[in-house]
């Protein structure tokens, strides 16, 4: 048997064994992966499928390993083989995927097994599609364990670090490729349902093994699914079926709540929608949420306030680098009421002394980003206030990290990040190695010209340690670069944390 005939057997095994396919769609999918191979079937030899799949791993990690290595023996073989064009990752990636397409079952199969297990337990339904998302190979695990984690304790509480390795770097000619190839509307944006089993081209991801969970969000149609690169556990992705802009209004507040009740162990949340301090795709109405609890929502209240006519809803502000407000209650439409008069009074709030302006010639600047959650028996809304002004002193913004952290992190603060997830760039993990070699012989990092630009961090954090060697340096950066993603959420808080900066935020609560 020949090494790719061995590699159709496997796949077919995993199939099986993770639950993609049932015993009697074993030769229908051996011939459909003959198919896309090109191999002549005549030449194949069967194995026992069932027997194989006994052998593969149970373990989440031994399991992306196995598929990570029958996927990398099928895409040597498509390129050996001339079924890709150019042997890079983005073309591996577009023809796996439609490997891995051939092993997911249609849609309307997908919706009954989620809704079926829905009507028992919406964790049970979530935990089915959340495991399908992953043997699929929609979210690449092999890839996603490559990305650096840690925890770095602050004031504020543990804030997550990650490192994004899980993306894969364009090569070359794919990128030559890209722009070159004929534009195409189809799909508008990588958020748009008709992703849904797109097989994709080098500037746009395939998706033929992605299924999408329809759900009805205040009397509309929404689509559910995972972010391909979760950043944190069922990192999910809520999108309207309509390709159309993001807009931070009332009937947001009701669509986040809406989700909520229907998914009460997920907290969702929205970027907010002006560039700068909005997400990446705000040409796309969408949420992101997950099963996870990030350092914001675990944050204490440190004072609280009363709205009159809204004494029924806590309200509170919630000690945290970022400016946020807290209305908790068992009432969904109070609490949404109570949101609507503060993203009102916000829109049109300028005080000039604490340099807040609502628009500049004409153009907006507040907004906020709003995060719903339920706890215990009452309902959690926050709202980070928002604002994009910029200035000749900061031209990528006032509210936004300021230069002297771009060494770490220069990207817009979207909702990930005001939760306390810090998303840093790839760039990152070999310069903290070369960092760190560096500062244990004694180098001069000035002369570097890619490490430059951590010289005047480095000489600042150096003084607060006895000694800096091999047993330690590694803690100490990792310690040190949270301590950074603080100063950048600080940086990006309306209000500062300091006496005039929370005299200035009460000013705000007392005109509610």
């Amino acid at each position: 048997m020949s090494n790719i005939q061995e590699s159709v057997n496997k796949l077919v095994a995993y199939g099986l064994a993770t639950g993609l396919i049932e015993k009697e769609d074993v030769i229908y999918t051996v011939n459909s992966l003959l198919i896309a191979l090109g191999l002549d079937s005549a030449d194949y030899v069967s194995a026992d499928i069932e027997k194989l799949a006994g052998d593969v791993p149970s373990d989440e990690k031994e399991l992306a390993a196995y598929l990570e290595a029958v996927l990398k023996d099928m895409d040597d073989f498509a390129a050996a083989n001339g079924l890709i064009e150019n042997d890079s990752v983005v073309y591996r990636d577009l023809f796996d995927t439609k490997l891995m397409g051939l092993m997911v079952e249609r849609p309307s199969a997908i919706i009954s097994k989620f809704r079926a297990k829905y009507e028992k337990d919406p964790v049970e339904a979530t935990d089915y599609y959340y495991n399908l998302s992953k043997n699929s190979d929609y979210i690449r695990r092999y890839r996603i364990a490559k990305d650096m984690k840690w925890i770095a304790p602050t004031e504020y509480g543990d804030l997550d670090i990650t490192i994004n390795l899980s993306k894969p770097e364009k090569d070359p000619k794919a990128i030559a490729a890209a722009r070159n190839a004929k534009q195409s509307g189809y799909p508008k944006c990588q958020l748009c349902w008709e992703n849904e089993g797109y097989s994709g081209r080098v500037d746009h991801p395939a998706r033929e093994n992605h299924r999408i969970i329809p759900v009805t969000i205040q009397d509309s149609k929404w689509g559910f699914q995972y972010s391909p690169y979760v950043y944190y556990n069922e990192h999910c992705i809520v999108f309207n079926s309509q390709h159309i802009p993001m807009k931070i209004e009332h009937n947001t507040f009701c669509k986040l709540f809406d989700f909520v009740k229907q998914f009460p162990h997920y907290f969702v949340g929205s970027n907010a929608d002006l560039p700068i301090v909005g997400g990446s795709i705000l040409s796309h109405d969408h949420f992101q949420g997950g099963h996870y609890t990030f350092a914001m929502a675990k944050a204490p209240v440190e004072r609280t306030f009363t709205v009159k006519g809204f004494e029924d809803v806590q309200s509170g502000i919630v000690k945290w680098p970022m400016s946020v407000i807290r209305l908790s209650g068992p009432d969904t439409e109070r609490i949404i009421a109570l949101a609507d008069v503060i993203l009102n009074k916000w829109r049109g709030y300028t005080d000039e002394a604490a340099f807040i302006f609502a628009e500049t010639e004409g153009t907006p600047h507040n907004t906020i980003t709003p995060i719903a959650r339920k706890r215990g028996d009452n309902y959690e809304l926050d709202l980070v206030l928002r604002n994009n002004i910029t200035t000749d002193e900061h031209p990528l913004g006032v509210y936004h990290p300021h230069a002297e952290l771009h060494h770490i992190k220069k990207e817009n603060i979207g909702l990930i990040e005001v939760m306390g997830l810090a998303v840093l760039p790839a760039r990152l993990k070999s310069e903290m190695a070369d960092l760190k070699k560096a500062i244990l012989e004694g180098a001069d990092i000035r002369k570097d010209e890619v490490l430059e630009k951590h010289a005047d961090w480095v000489d600042a954090f150096k003084t607060k340690y006895d000694a800096i060697n091999d047993s330690n340096i590694d803690e100490i950066l990792q310690k040190e670069i949270g301590e950074v993603f603080m100063h950048v959420l600080e940086d990006a808080g309306v209000y500062k944390r300091t006496a005039e900066g929370q005299a200035a935020f009460d000013r705000f609560v007392s005109i509610l």
